[in-house]
């Protein structure tokens, strides 16, 4: 498909700097099976579920993964780097992103705050890094020194700060590896999990590590041509036994975030039946994929020409998204990471 059609204005003064308090208190943009638009907020939730329903989450962890140092050259002070930690490859190796990656190159020294690395390979902007510590220690230095890693398009309006230590972590946040946000996670408060405990909705936990390329506009012409960065995932044989159970009783599965619902459609069979699976994942969903087992995502507004705006109009329908964010631009909503949210009835046929 023409990636053109994925693209919409956004006035700038709609992106969220810092998300709602209480963060349940965010504003939710229902989008029914039908097409219709209904207006409430995420605490509303359980009014959108019934008993038996199922949701999803991501527990995994968002580490300090922006790193700041400088390259080592002989005699002078050599130029500020920024990485971006994306993956843990050994005990003190990780891939990342390398601000100006074309002044990096393998063998060249790195000083960071602390602590020291190598650059053992390089392609285009993405590097792997091995750091003179590891383990134990390597984990405290980047806690110790490290930024949370704010998406682009908030990091140029503002610097990360304290406060940014626990808005861009989910109350569901237990493994440690990703290095965005799940970010309709973020919307949860203990309040609304024992709300939607009394109202009979159930809840299970996937695990998607995720990785920067999430959130990456598409730069190919056609969705064909582009390359989707894998994730590591996990879904344990409990969970998948429990969302088939839960399915066979006529219950919903609700995937919370697009994180989510691709561990669970990676997972799924062609009927619908989800095994145990631990592995990479690199599922680009694009308007014509068959949904397996997934029946309703809550969800963030997302960027234009991304592949989760693909993904949200592979659920509802393009023409269906794009009068939904038109109206969401409309009425004020806030959008992306620390924005507002949507809830998605899958729709069908």
């Amino acid at each position: 498909m023409d990636v053109s059609l994925f693209d919409f204005d956004l006035p700038e003064e709609r992106i969220a700097l810092r998300p709602a308090s209480p963060r349940d208190s965010a504003r939710m943009l229902v989008v029914r099976e039908d097409g219709s638009l209904t207006h409430a907020r995420v605490r509303n939730l359980p009014e959108f579920l019934r008993q038996g329903d199922l949701i999803v989450i991501n527990d995994s962890k968002v580490i300090p993964a922006r790193l700041h140092g400088r390259k080592v050259v002989a005699d002078a002070d050599g130029p500020a780097i920024e990485l971006l930690l994306y993956r843990r490859t050994a005990p003190n190796r990780f891939l990342a992103l390398a601000r100006p990656a074309r002044k990096l190159h393998p063998g060249d020294r790195l000083q960071l705050e602390g602590f020291a690395a190598e650059v053992c390979a390089r392609q285009r902007s993405e590097l792997e890094i091995a750091f003179d510590i590891k383990g134990a220690a390597l984990d405290a230095a980047i806690a110790r020194t490290g930024e949370m890693p704010l998406p682009p398009y908030i990091a140029r309006r503002r610097p990360a700060d304290a406060r940014d230590v626990q808005d861009y972590q989910t109350v569901f946040a237990a493994r440690e590896g990703s290095s965005a946000a799940p970010t309709a996670g973020l919307h949860f408060t203990p309040e609304l999990l024992a709300t939607l405990e009394q109202s009979g909705v159930a809840r299970e936990q996937v695990t998607l590590h995720v990785g920067p390329g999430t959130f990456l506009p598409v730069t190919a012409t056609e969705t064909a041509e582009h390359r989707m960065h894998s994730e590591w995932v996990q879904i344990g044989a409990e969970t998948a036994k429990r969302i088939n159970a839960d399915r066979a009783r006529g219950g919903r599965i609700v995937a919370v975030g697009t994180t989510a619902l691709r561990t669970i459609e990676t997972a799924a069979e062609a009927n619908g039946t989800v095994h145990s699976y631990e592995g990479e994942s690199a599922l680009f969903i694009t308007p014509g994929y068959r949904f397996k087992t997934v029946d309703v995502l809550l969800t963030n507004f997302h960027l234009p020409r991304s592949t989760l705006f693909m993904l949200v109009c592979a659920f509802c329908g393009l023409q269906t998204m794009k009068r939904a964010y038109a109206a969401a631009i409309a009425e004020n909503y806030r959008f992306y990471s620390y924005g507002d949210a949507c809830l998605l009835f899958r729709r069908r046929g």
